[in-house]
């Protein structure tokens, strides 16, 4: 019997970003099965692919719960703040940061990795989580490696 591990998990969304990314196909699209390959991974609600797109960030793709948060600007709730500060930003209870935009009551967690390319801030992987203090160090260190996956994909 083989026994579920989060190692596996990730090795198995890191091959579903790697096909998507490969793949053909409107980028749209490709974005789409990234944020549902992560989304996959436990404790992850939601998963929101926005690009830096002025001084807003604009939604691309997602997976999960649905969110009104479609253009947010720099600067504005933890996304905001990642864009601004260029920076990855955990949040292990979003009840207790005024900063954060609340996109549904379930949401415990959230974490922001920014896509980078040099210094330039491209996007960000946004993923929410109805579990306080979610996202780990390991969670961190492997969405860092899905942004570096990213930054190809936009110009």
């Amino acid at each position: 019997m083989l026994r579920f591990t989060m190692e596996s998990a990730r090795d198995e969304a890191r091959a579903g970003v790697r096909a998507a990314l490969s793949g053909e196909g409107p980028l749209a699209e490709r974005l789409a099965a990234v944020a549902a390959a992560l989304q996959r991974l436990p404790r992850h609600t939601g998963v929101y692919l926005y690009a830096l797109r002025g001084e807003f960030l604009e939604l691309d793709a997602h997976a999960g719960r649905d969110t009104e948060h479609v253009r947010i600007p720099v600067g504005s709730g933890i996304c905001g703040l990642s864009a601004r500060t260029r920076r990855t930003v955990v949040v292990d209870d979003v009840a207790s940061d005024p900063r954060y935009l609340a996109c549904n009551l379930e949401t415990r967690s959230e974490i922001v990795v920014p896509v980078m390319r040099g210094d330039r801030y491209l996007a960000q992987i946004d993923v929410d989580s109805d579990h306080a203090a979610a996202f780990g160090p390991e969670d961190r260190a492997f969405l860092e490696e899905v942004a570096l996956l990213l930054a190809p994909a936009f110009p």
